[in-house]
């Protein structure tokens, strides 16, 4: 069977089946997570991402395969969760950039769409580590790319790529450390396989599997030593600011230019990501949004007035906590409004948690809206963006209190009308400390850099049940055993969770530590919570200690000390 080109039917069964496949094996991709706890989610965060792009393919009227291709990057965007989400939502903008005035998709086509993806994808992420996601997709691209130079069949275009990326994910294990450490594939790798397995079903009408994967005795092997993706995937977030000038600009193209230059949006991207880092630099016929971190926000802009106006402008000094706005106003469009509208707040701070008690908590010490979610639910970025547009406020400051989070709520921030700034928290300790330092009266870039600043105060600890038998940095772990996780790195093993606490608490405290927060989730009960307190009464006198209920899944108690 040969197929030379990809219609509307064929390119929609790719995605469909692509999204249905991953969510068969979302499981198995959770489990290759590095550290055996029961909140692996890279194949969740994954499927519910491709469900998203499927969803908007599927609600697209358009018999044109470009138009399709956009509606899947949107729906992808908008679905992203997870930095392996986001990653992919990025393989697939480039991916739909290339093929957008394309009716049907030959091989060529094909071919060059996979490449020009991994080529956004790249650029996406400003500190690329390969080993991951990143390099799954290099392999299948340039497999892609070999194969069309001796065929022009789309099917074999695609037989190509699910080989050439199953060449890279075997690989993944020698490229990255944290991988090689322990013998297993990169998760978000294994999740980009099962699309491009589930795009060539789609495509050639041959499903090979309906059912869940099934790990053979090898893959087994990898699985049981598997490590925790998110300190593979964790490599992309990076809070360095080595450019002190946060900038932002939207070019309405072709109002008045200054250069009769045809705009391109790779040659802007490209020419901007020489002068600067955190780059996003998106484009649709009519405008162009731009945001980098540069030294040089003068050069940003005469860049953009080449092509057009600048409709809106903003500038914030990084380097000396001090922020200047300057944005143009926008017209109220809505006419139907109602006259009496509710008050604006002059700062949203919005925290993702999951748990009744770790929501009050937070609203206790002046955060104003609660995303529900965290390790076993990540909020995608279109639910952080809504937040955002929700909270009825001039600015807002957003805590993922997640590390495998703040990808997301980074990608939020250019897809809304207020300023925004993301304090990288990556644990709950880590959010309720980083509140204690904000100032309602100071302006973004301070409360940003005085809320990051105070993390280096807390050490975070999790007591969780290991889900299987392995060995991590030398220390053994027992299955039904609990583990105590101090800021992502297991250090203690026991069969009792109150002796396990305490001996965590002792790795944790030092002579520097004043106070010792223990949060009760649903897991935990606070009879217990207050032998581990009766115990550190005894052995440090002069620590504080706090009992608050959180109910947390997943974790019978989360502890700071600070």
């Amino acid at each position: 069977m040969s197929k030379e080109l990809i219609t509307k039917k064929e390119f929609s069964d790719m995605v469909r089946v692509a999204s249905h496949r991953l969510e068969k094996n979302a499981k198995f991709v959770n489990s290759l997570n590095v550290f055996p706890v029961p909140d692996g989610d890279t194949g969740t965060n994954m499927s519910l991402t491709i469900q998203s792009g499927f969803k908007a393919v599927n609600e697209s009227e358009s018999e044109n395969v470009g138009v399709l291709g956009k509606a899947l990057a949107k729906g992808l965007l908008m679905g992203a969760r997870g930095n392996s989400g986001v990653i992919t939502s990025q393989i697939f903008r480039g991916f739909s950039k290339s093929i957008e005035d394309k009716d049907s998709l030959t091989a060529m086509d094909l071919a060059k769409a996979f490449d020009d993806g991994v080529k956004t994808a790249y650029k996406a992420v400003m500190k690329p580590v390969e080993g991951t996601i990143l390099t799954v997709a290099r392999y299948g691209a340039e497999a892609a790319m070999k194969k069309v130079e001796s065929t022009n069949d789309t099917i074999e275009i695609l037989q190509a790529v699910v080989a050439g990326a199953k060449v890279g994910l075997e690989k993944t294990p020698s490229l990255l450390p944290v991988l090689k450490e322990v013998g297993v594939v990169d998760s978000g790798g294994q999740g980009l396989v099962f699309i491009y397995e589930g795009f060539l079903e789609g495509l050639s009408g041959q499903v090979s599997n309906d059912e869940e994967y099934v790990p053979d005795e090898k893959d087994m092997s990898e699985m049981v030593n598997a490590s925790h993706h998110q300190s593979a995937q964790g490599q992309f977030n990076t809070d360095d600011i080595e450019n002190g000038y946060c900038t932002e600009m939207m070019v309405e193209l072709g109002d008045n230019p200054t250069s009769d230059e045809k705009f391109d949006n790779e040659r802007l991207r490209s020419y901007l990501d020489t002068i600067g880092d955190s780059l996003i630099c998106v484009s649709d016929d009519e405008v162009v949004k731009v945001h980098v971190h540069t030294n040089y926000p003068y050069k940003v802009w005469e860049a953009g007035r080449k092509y057009g106006s600048l409709s809106k402008i903003k500038i914030d000094n990084m380097r000396l906590q001090h922020e200047t706005i300057v944005e143009e106003d926008e017209p109220f469009e809505n006419a139907e409004a109602p006259k009496e509208e509710a008050k604006q707040l002059d700062y949203a701070v919005i925290a993702v948690s999951s748990g009744e008690g770790l929501a009050k908590l937070f609203e206790s010490l002046g955060v104003t809206n609660i995303i529900s979610g965290g390790q076993t639910m990540n909020p995608s970025t279109n639910d952080i963006v809504d937040a955002i547009n929700k909270s009825n406020a001039k600015r807002a400051l957003v805590l993922p209190n997640n590390g495998n989070i703040i990808m997301a709520a980074k990608q939020a921030v250019d897809l809304v009308d207020i300023p925004v700034a993301i304090v990288a928290t990556k644990t709950i300790s880590q959010g309720m400390t980083a509140m204690l330092s904000f100032n309602p009266e100071s302006d973004l870039e301070d409360n940003k850099e005085n809320m990051e600043d105070s993390l280096d105060t807390v050490k975070s600890g999790q007591i969780t049940q290991a889900i299987r038998d392995t060995e991590i940095d030398g220390l053994k772990i027992t299955k039904g055993h609990y583990m105590g996780i101090v800021d992502g790195k297991i250090l203690v093993d026991d069969a009792d969770i109150i002796a396990g606490t305490e001996k965590m608490l002792d790795k944790m405290i030092d002579e520097d530590s004043e106070v010792i927060t223990i949060l009760v989730g649903k897991d935990g009960n606070t009879e217990d919570a207050q032998k581990v307190a009766d115990y550190l009464d005894d052995k440090y006198a002069d620590l504080e200690t706090e009992i608050h209920q959180g109910d947390q899944p997943v974790y019978p108690y989360l502890i700071s000390v600070e």
